[in-house]
C-alpha cells in the first residue's frame, strides 16, 4: 500500500520549516546554506497557506484520477510506478502550456514561465530514514508520511484515548466530588 503525506491541522504552528526543507531538498546544494547561496533559487513544493486561525500545509495529493494528467498538452505529467504524479523523468518534456497549474483543485502546481515548466511535490526529497523531508522538518509532528491504514489506526487510538482520559477524569471527578461530601 502507498503512502501519502497527511496532515495534523490542529498541530501545525504555520512555522514553515517544511517548506524551507523542501527547497534546500531540492536545491542544487542541498543545503541550507549552499541553497542560499546559490545563484538559482529554490524551489518550494509544500506551501503553508492560512485559513481563518488555522494554518494548512498544502503539497500535491498525487490525485487517483489527476486531472493534471488528463490537461496536460504535451504528455510530461504522468503517474510513476510508486503512484507519484510528476512531469520529471517522463517520456515527454513538460512544455510550460500551465494547465497543470490552471486545473489542479489545490492550487499546489507553480509555474515557472522563465524555465517554462510547471514544479510540483514530486517526492524526490528522500534520505535514509524514508520520509520526505518536508515530513522530518516538522517540529511538532503535524507531517506525517504513512498509509492511510495507518492513519485511520492512529485516528481510532487517538480517539480511544481521548474518550478513556474523559472517563478516568470524569471518574476520579466524581471520587473527589463525594470525598469531599463525606467530610
Amino acid at each position: 500500500m502507498s503512502k501519502e503525506i497527511l496532515v495534523n491541522y490542529e498541530k501545525c504552528l504555520g512555522c514553515r520549516s517544511c517548506e524551507i526543507a523542501c527547497a534546500v531538498a531540492h536545491s542544487q546544494a542541498a543545503t541550507l546554506v549552499g541553497a542560499v547561496l546559490n545563484n538559482e533559487k529554490p524551489l518550494k513544493r509544500i506551501f503553508v497557506n492560512q485559513v481563518r486561525d488555522k494554518k494548512i500545509p498544502l503539497s500535491c495529493r498525487h490525485c487517483e484520477e489527476a486531472p493534471c494528467i488528463d490537461a496536460c498538452i504535451a504528455g510530461a505529467m504522468h503517474r510513476t510506478s510508486e503512484g507519484v504524479v510528476t512531469n520529471e523523468g517522463g517520456i515527454h518534456e513538460c512544455s510550460g502550456c500551465w494547465m497543470c497549474v490552471m486545473v489542479c483543485p489545490y492550487g499546489v502546481i507553480r509555474s515557472l514561465p522563465d524555465r517554462r515548466k510547471a514544479v510540483k511535490c514530486d517526492r524526490a526529497c528522500f534520505d535514509e530514514t524514508d520520509e520526505p523531508a518536508c515530513v522530518r522538518a516538522c517540529p511538532t509532528g503535524a507531517l506525517s508520511y504513512v498509509t492511510v491504514d495507518q492513519y485511520g489506526q492512529s485516528k481510532r487510538y487517538g480517539f480511544l484515548f481521548e474518550a478513556f482520559s474523559t472517563i478516568i477524569s470524569n471518574l476520579s471527578k466524581e471520587e473527589s466530588d463525594g470525598k469531599e461530601e463525606c467530610r
